[in-house]
């Protein structure tokens, strides 16, 4: 397993976002060496927008793990090779009687998209069991007055557009049992003066898991969130200065930042009814030791 000691990283950057794992440096860990499946997700369909790298690549293959037939949503153009690098790792880890797993190329800020989205899975697998909201971005500015009305709507939609989007189409595929996890972020919890529109979508999610809970809780299918604290993936190098990369998560109290694998297992846990059946409207928070009171 990972260690506790202070992590540090190469200085890096990225000119332009979603970031690009291959081009990192060390390159993040997507696979716990000591996971054991125990088939968990045998025989269900899931979907995982940003799911070619970071967090979102670690999900896809924990739950290919586990036994699901995965899907996972791209960025065209910025993404091609971690999405193949991505979909080579998923057939090796697939299992049993899943299916392969399909990269779906889409900007999910806009309605449409996702109903394509979503109409695309189904076409493939028949259903969604489990649907994880997980793609984002993030921009960092010194003051509110530096973010701009296209950046604002730029986040709000890939961030929290998307998951009203995706949750409103998927719903109609979506039987007693399934999953709706959200990714949220420690930012909502204790705010991020240097990622205020960010800040501010992850606080969103959180209460839209929350009341989107309640609302579903009838049609006996399931919505919680995860809330990460910092985690070694490519929105770091491609939203943050190359100094900061150096001390990335020796603020908390564990001294350093988690690697992606180490926070996939809160979804897998979210995802499998037989783990997590009397869950519904929480939020999960590796993050490291951080209080949050919430």
């Amino acid at each position: 397993m990972a260690s506790n000691e202070p992590s540090k990283f190469p200085p890096q950057s990225q000119e332009t976002q979603p970031g690009k794992e291959h081009a990192m440096q060390p390159l993040p860990q997507a696979i716990n060496p000591h996971h054991n499946p125990a088939n968990k997700l045998q025989g269900k369909v899931a979907l995982v927008t940003g799911g070619d790298s970071g967090i979102g690549r670690a999900i896809c293959l924990c739950f290919a793990k586990e036994g699901a037939t995965v899907a996972f949503t791209y960025v065209k153009g910025h993404e091609d090779r971690d999405k193949d690098d991505t979909l080579k790792m998923l057939l090796e880890a697939k299992t049993g009687d899943a299916q392969d797993p399909l990269a779906i190329a889409a900007d999910i800020g806009f309605d449409e998209n996702c109903k394509q989205v979503i109409e695309l899975v189904v076409k493939e697998y028949g259903r969604i069991d489990v649907l994880v909201n997980n793609a984002a971005e993030q921009h960092l500015r010194n003051c509110v007055e530096e973010i701009t009305e296209q950046q604002l709507e730029r986040v709000f939609r890939t961030n929290i557009f998307s998951q009203f989007f995706l949750v409103r189409h998927a719903l109609k595929h979506m039987k007693e049992g399934s999953s709706i996890i959200n990714s949220t972020s420690v930012n909502a919890y204790d705010g991020n003066p240097e990622a205020l529109d960010y800040t501010a979508t992850k606080g969103a999610i959180v209460a839209f898991t929350r009341g989107l809970a309640q609302q579903l809780v009838s049609r006996v299918i399931r919505v919680n969130a995860v809330a990460p604290g910092p985690v070694w993936t490519p929105i770091q190098p491609a939203s943050k200065p190359s100094e900061m990369i150096q001390n990335l998560g020796c603020q908390v109290p564990m001294k350093r930042a988690a690697q992606p694998f180490e926070i996939a297992p809160c979804y897998l846990f979210l995802a499998s009814l037989q783990e997590s059946s009397y869950f519904t409207g929480q939020v999960l928070h590796p993050n490291g030791g951080m209080i949050v009171n919430a």
